[in-house]
């Protein structure tokens, strides 16, 4: 390096023959995907693009280098990581005790909510037919419950957060704007839920039993819902609830069935347009049907059966062929 800098000092560095020999040192460390960019340095002679060029390359090259041994001690890293981090982990827990408190509200919360009864059986006609489990058998055998289903209902409840609620899981802070995402899928779910839930009450099960129809539906109220993130909320549902109204008309039309009622139809306008609020009857039901249960054979009566006694005000209607 004296060297060096004695021949820059005096004019008497051979920077090309330099350049050269280090291009060829670069060539023999570098990993192959950077021989491109070593080669594209040798057709460069203006001295200063040069040695810029070569910094950078290297610098390329010292990341290589680190992935490369980072990659090589991945198996001692993997064994001891876990040990180290629940040590640290530890240590930064007995400095703060507090410092996981919203967490362990937040898995409470989930028990509780597993723990919670599950509803009585409804009073409908048919509920005879139904086998339901007595008092007696709900209280002597509770299912147990396990770490990880307290942890799955704790990600369920996620999905249902209050924005303005700021006892939010400290260990999932890094993942709060994934699982706002996924919140406003799940809220366009329900959205899309609750139209078809009730554009079926009003079309009938003639038309409602097509699968085209619901189909188109489907695509027409998602499409629309795209709409949610640029406009206000109440302008959007307007829209959704005009263009469900429409098809539902047209489909009828198409079919040969009756149209609806001037009554219908506003009826039908205003249920749409009330489905984004959290007191609208459908929107609760849809929403407070406990996640953990979706499989029990009791949901889909609940569902229907709260729906039915929501709009039981309304004169019933089916259409009919002309």
């Amino acid at each position: 390096m004296n060297l060096l800098k004695q021949e820059a000092e005096h004019g008497a560095l051979d920077v090309p023959h330099l350049s050269k020999y280090i291009l060829n040192m670069m060539t023999l460390l570098c990993a192959p995907v950077r021989d491109e960019a070593v080669q594209k340095l040798e057709n460069i002679t203006a001295p200063v693009r040069l040695l810029r060029g070569i910094f950078q390359v290297l610098g390329l090259m010292k990341m290589d280098m680190v992935n490369y041994t980072i990659q090589s001690l991945q198996p001692q890293l993997q064994e001891h990581s876990i040990q180290y981090e629940r040590a640290k982990f530890q240590e930064l827990l007995n400095k703060q005790p507090s410092l996981l408190d919203h967490t362990t509200k937040w898995l409470t919360r989930a028990a509780a909510d597993l723990s919670t009864p599950p509803p009585s059986c409804p009073d409908t006609p048919d509920s005879s037919s139904v086998v339901c489990p007595s008092p007696s058998e709900a209280a002597n055998s509770p299912e147990p419950l396990s770490p990880k289903m307290v942890l799955s209902q704790g990600f369920l409840n996620l999905l249902l957060w209050d924005p303005e609620d700021e006892e939010f899981p400290e260990t999932l802070l890094m993942d709060r704007a994934q699982l706002q995402e996924l919140e406003a899928q799940l809220h366009q779910l329900t959205i899309l839920a609750s139209v078809l839930l009730v554009a079926s009450s009003f079309s009938g099960s003639v038309l409602f039993g097509s699968p085209q129809f619901v189909d188109k539906l489907k695509r027409i109220t998602k499409a629309l819902m795209e709409e949610f993130k640029s406009r206000p909320e109440e302008e959007a549902v307007l829209t959704v609830s005009e263009q469900v109204s429409q098809e539902i008309h047209r489909s009828l039309e198409n079919m040969g069935l009756a149209a609806l009622s001037s009554d219908n139809t506003a009826s039908l306008i205003g249920e749409l347009q009330n489905i984004t609020r959290k007191e609208n009857c459908v929107h609760s039901v849809i929403v407070s049907i406990p996640p953990h249960r979706s499989a029990d054979p009791l949901v889909p009566q609940m569902l229907f059966g709260s729906w039915c006694a929501a709009v039981s005000a309304r004169p019933p209607w089916r259409p009919y062929p002309h």
